[in-house]
């Protein structure tokens, strides 16, 4: 199954015999599943119906649905025509932070504020629920959620086709990391071998001796359980990403394991002299690798 972002945007407008109904749902990063909805009074009733068909679609993230309607006049009884205030609190806020961050020294303009969509709105004084309207409404929902849903899966192929590389990235490394752990026995002789004859000046040095103390530090040194988990972690990730439900919160949790490895790899490979330097270099690379894999998976769904 493709995997989703939680960054989105879909609007959707209809022309009724009553009047202009427009649609609106944004979404954006968001640990669980945070719904805001806009909507003048009179669309009180359709709201629970509303959440319910979005609850089935989005899993997680921030969304936010704006409803306006722009009643014709001629389908008001009394052509009252009202201001948004919800609408026009919150353009005034964000103006108010805008201009306050900053540092700019200007005062919202009214006029402006009045021209804004849905601003503005004509009805009669009470109005009386429209089932026709409501059945529009929700009509109109399931399409901006079809539109939302095509554009979270193309920003999800974007994404999908940089954690692939990613995660091919850090395969590379840890096949790296294991040619070089391969040569490393002989190092560790020749480096003990070479501290030994010098505090004993050319003394002879048992062999067996030498190569047990050589075991000794490989084994303190040795990283290949990390990299076998590291591995596995890295082709669990390859699956996760094409597998079904909340990806974002199963990866998130995975790359900390990643994560952990990498750093044990880390601390194994300081003072090992020149194959230590590539290693820690190769474990840095990797860490690097999992933090842009982490930064991404912040807006899987």
């Amino acid at each position: 199954m493709p995997i989703r972002s939680m960054t989105g945007f879909a609007r959707v407008s209809r022309s009724l015999p009553s009047g202009e109904l427009t649609l609106t749902i944004k979404t954006v990063n968001h640990k669980g599943l945070d719904l805001h909805f806009h909507m003048p009074q009179e669309f009180d009733s359709v709201e629970p119906a509303l959440r319910a068909s979005i609850r089935k679609r989005i899993v997680r993230g921030h969304a936010q649905v704006q409803v306006s309607f722009r009643r014709n006049a001629e389908t008001s009884p009394d052509g009252a025509a009202t201001i948004n205030e919800p609408l026009l609190r919150a353009w005034l806020a964000s103006f108010r932070d805008v201009a306050e961050r900053f540092g700019i020294e200007s005062k919202p303009d009214l006029n402006q504020a009045l021209r804004l969509p849905g601003m503005i709105e004509t009805r009669a004084a009470t109005a009386q629920p429209d089932e026709t309207l409501e059945a529009e409404t929700l009509s109109a929902a399931a399409e901006a959620l079809d539109e939302l849903d095509h554009f979270r899966l193309r920003e999800g192929a974007s994404i999908d086709a940089e954690l692939r590389a990613r995660i091919a990235s850090i395969h590379e490394i840890i096949a790296k990391m294991q040619e070089i752990r391969s040569r490393a026995l002989p190092y560790f002789h020749k480096r003990l071998g070479d501290r030994l004859s010098e505090l004993l000046n050319g003394a002879h040095v048992d062999p067996a001796r030498l190569a047990q103390e050589a075991a000794l530090i490989a084994e303190r040194s040795d990283i290949s359980e990390e990299l076998v988990r590291l591995k596995t972690h890295a082709d669990q990730t390859g699956v996760l990403i094409s597998s079904d439900g909340e990806t974002g919160k199963k990866l998130d949790f995975l790359l900390q394991e990643m994560n952990r490895e990498s750093n044990t790899i880390l601390s194994k490979t300081g003072g090992l002299g020149e194959q230590g330097l590539a290693l820690t270099d190769l474990g840095l690379a990797a860490k690097a690798e999992i933090d842009r894999i982490r930064e991404q998976s912040l807006n899987i769904e």
